[in-house]
């Protein structure tokens, strides 16, 4: 598909997109927009005309910001990147935050000037950040002040860094950037971009390898609203949205800004957004939308035990990890409700496969997301039969395309995208999550998925959460071994071994129990609440 003119003056993004032939199929015939298309605009001041500007938009550090006060406070901060720091259409702006509204308005400040941003979390160091600043030639750091540490040297060890910009995270306005947008009008034509210029690049959260960029087009961050978040969460003015995934993820940015943005809703931003933050959050601001990892389920349905009142959740998505049938069923029968499963990439941007309200089972990740397809493929792409395990390959109105990366070939195959996950499908269309490629098992010739002997392993009344990886093994290859954190108050010993072992062989194919089993206190985890189970297999 050829590009649109661009408006960017720096090139960057677009002398470093993938060949075409390099790149996925897209289905856009569900998608139209406009040539012309501003996602920061979109957001801000297109909702604004659209009559939302009296709804609030934000809610964090204390203060509620209605659609009219953050596309103001937006374009004063455009004005000042553009008047005071010279940023270009086409500059790539690093934002280092937590989540918080300055963070949003940042980000959509940066868009609107035309900038590729990058999102960064604050728990990446020196060195990683770093990487992504050579990487994507970042030209502004927007920093929030308590973070500034790790990059105030960034202009003299990185030639392509020419501003590092602190701006007050909190409520108070009180940094350099903050001071010189309050000077600003409230008054900023957004640039004009075209539909397909990048407006973000999103760093992988994987574990090898030097950091990978995908680039995703401003259409793509309208499309993921106007397919998942229209059809699947069915989004309305009214809804008040929670979660803990970073916004320096996409998963975090889509589920927490951009999805209520786009329909005037309202977002809670929570620096620390553990389990009982989100818990007070719900019940204080009866937020209706929740994105979170199951282990924060488990959390959820345990104070609802002691009384906490989160009835004013009417959906549920399980983030970060797949979603273990007890902690669906547990939650559908304490709220009547069900759980959303579904999966997504940083590549694709967000969910392309999920279960629906009215359409949903447990252990199950659903159907293709309206305008995606996806079937199940072997290792020279002939689809397997149905319901044997393969390579999930996936294709719609998104895709991968890596910033200058030779991995781009491994990723797309004739035009599909392979997305390192194993899957399986039914007769009836729906798709079953086996486990990461990466994470299969196998133990004496035996394929054996992680996942499902967690699954067992959960459906047990002592265990609060796991994680199961494969041990070297000199007779069998590898074994399976199962590291478990306890629920309060159970102890570790032999005989509770052989209980979880007995537990699981009547659960599953006997075959497939942990012959290992390690007890701990804590599951290493990203900030997404994905379990690093690469650093369990180190150990």
């Amino acid at each position: 598909m050829k590009l649109s003119p661009s408006s960017h003056i720096d090139n960057f993004a677009r002398e470093n997109l993938p060949e075409e032939k390099l790149q996925p199929t897209y289905n856009l015939k569900d998608f139209k927009y406009p040539e012309t298309l501003n996602v920061g605009f979109e957001l801000t001041d297109a909702m604004v005309e659209k009559g939302f500007g009296d709804n609030i938009a934000l809610i964090g550090n204390g203060r509620r910001r209605t659609y009219k006060e953050l596309t103001d406070w937006t374009n004063r901060l455009s004005r000042a990147l553009v008047d005071n720091y010279n940023v270009k259409p086409g500059n790539r702006v690093l934002i280092r935050s937590a989540n918080n509204p300055a963070m949003v308005a940042c980000w959509l400040a940066a868009t609107k000037v035309g900038a590729v941003v990058v999102n960064t979390m604050p728990l990446l160091r020196k060195k990683e950040l770093s990487e992504i600043i050579d990487k994507a030639e970042i030209s502004h750091i927007l920093c929030d002040t308590r973070l500034i540490e790790e990059v105030e040297d960034s202009g003299k060890e990185h030639s392509c860094v020419k501003f590092v910009i602190p701006f007050d995270g909190s409520a108070n306005h009180n940094s350099e950037l903050d001071k010189v947008a309050l000077e600003k009008s409230i008054h900023f034509e957004a640039n004009k971009t075209s539909w397909d210029d990048v407006a973000l690049l999103g760093f992988t959260s994987g574990t090898t390898g030097s950091p990978k960029a995908t680039m995703h087009f401003h259409r793509d961050l309208l499309i993921i609203a106007d397919g998942y978040a229209k059809e699947v969460l069915k989004v309305t003015e009214t809804d008040i949205f929670v979660g803990s995934p970073p916004l320096a993820f996409t998963f975090g940015l889509g589920g927490l800004a951009i999805f209520p943005l786009r329909f005037g809703a309202a977002a809670t931003l929570l620096e620390n957004a553990s389990p009982p933050n989100m818990i007070e959050i719900i019940e204080k601001f009866k937020a209706t939308v929740c994105f979170t990892a199951p282990t924060a389920y488990n959390m959820m349905l345990a104070a609802m035990d002691e009384g906490a009142d989160l009835s004013s959740l009417r959906a549920a998505v399980s983030a970060g990890e797949t979603l273990p049938a007890p902690v669906y069923n547990a939650w559908l029968k304490k709220t009547k409700k069900p759980m959303l499963d579904g999966i997504g990439a940083t590549e694709m941007l967000h969910i392309f496969i999920s279960n629906r309200f009215d359409d949903h089972k447990a252990g199950c990740t659903g159907k293709p997301v309206a305008g995606y397809e996806a079937k199940i493929v072997d290792e020279d792409m002939n689809e397997v039969k149905i319901g044997e395990i393969g390579q999930l390959a996936v294709r719609g109105p998104t895709g991968c395309r890596y910033l200058s990366d030779d991995r781009q070939e491994k990723y797309v195959k004739n035009g599909w995208n392979i997305t390192g996950d194993s899957f399986s499908q039914d007769e009836d269309g729906y798709f079953y999550f086996a486990a990461r490629n990466d994470d299969m098992i196998i133990s004496s010739g035996y394929n054996i998925a992680g996942p499902e002997v967690e699954a067992a392993l959960l459906s047990h009344p002592d265990v609060m959460e796991c994680a199961v990886i494969g041990a070297p093994d000199k007779k069998r290859g590898s074994i399976v071994q199962a590291h478990i954190v306890l629920n309060a108050g159970t102890i570790s010993n032999d005989q509770l071994t052989q209980d979880l072992q007995n537990h699981v062989k009547k659960s599953i194919a006997p075959y497939k129990y942990p012959r290992s089993i390690i007890f701990t206190k804590s599951l290493p985890k990203t900030q997404t609440g994905k379990i690093q189970r690469f650093l369990l297999r180190a150990l």
